[in-house]
């Protein structure tokens, strides 16, 4: 049983001894800080990637200098058919062409939108991405406090338990003298009876 007691304490020795190497100095126990707050020890944050450059807009210029086009009559004989057929297909052309007119518009619309639209959501996820990043900083800093607590905590329980094995070696050492004091009292008292009988 004493062989075992001296086992387990050389084996809380040795843990007391690597946990005591690997901590860090002038390290006690702090108080958790709130969710947001800056520790002393905060991670410096990470350099940013550089911005990739976003793809170009379609050109919509060809598009709109294209649909006013106009075709002016040629001279002659071709001139006066144009004209006569003009007369006649004016209002499905003028028609054609008011469709063309807002199609164009819509489309310019459309780009413009969906510029908007990528640059809004661009904006949505960088914040958010921008409080994860936050977010993770702080959990960081708090598992390393929690970190040092917990090594704080086991070289307690280490100084802890040296005690009690200090103390209970104490006790065995006043047993064992007892012991031996029962054993001297008992050798004179069997003495003492051999010369009486």
């Amino acid at each position: 049983m004493s062989d075992e007691r001296e086992e387990v304490a050389a084996a809380l020795r040795r843990v007391r001894e690597e946990v005591q190497r690997r901590a860090l100095p002038d390290e006690r126990k702090e108080a958790l800080p709130a969710p947001g707050a800056r520790g002393p020890d905060r991670t410096p944050p990470e350099p940013e990637p550089p911005e990739e450059p976003m793809p170009s807009p379609p050109d919509a210029a060809a598009v709109n200098a294209a649909w006013e086009a106009g075709v002016a009559p040629p001279p002659g004989l071709y001139g006066l058919l144009f004209r006569l057929f003009d007369r006649v297909l004016r209002p499905r052309f003028e028609a054609q062409r008011a469709f063309d007119a807002r199609q164009v518009q819509l489309d310019n619309e459309t780009l413009t939108y969906l510029g908007e639209r990528l640059a809004a959501t661009h904006r949505h996820y960088d914040r958010i991405l921008g409080l994860y990043g936050q977010r993770l900083s702080e959990i960081d800093e708090r598992h390393m406090i929690l970190q040092k607590e917990l090594v704080a905590h086991v070289q307690e329980l280490v100084y802890r338990i040296d005690l009690v094995l200090a103390e209970g070696d104490r006790g065995r050492l006043a047993l064992e003298f007892a012991l031996e004091d029962v054993r001297t009292r008992l050798a004179r008292l069997e003495e003492a009876l051999r010369r009486q009988g």
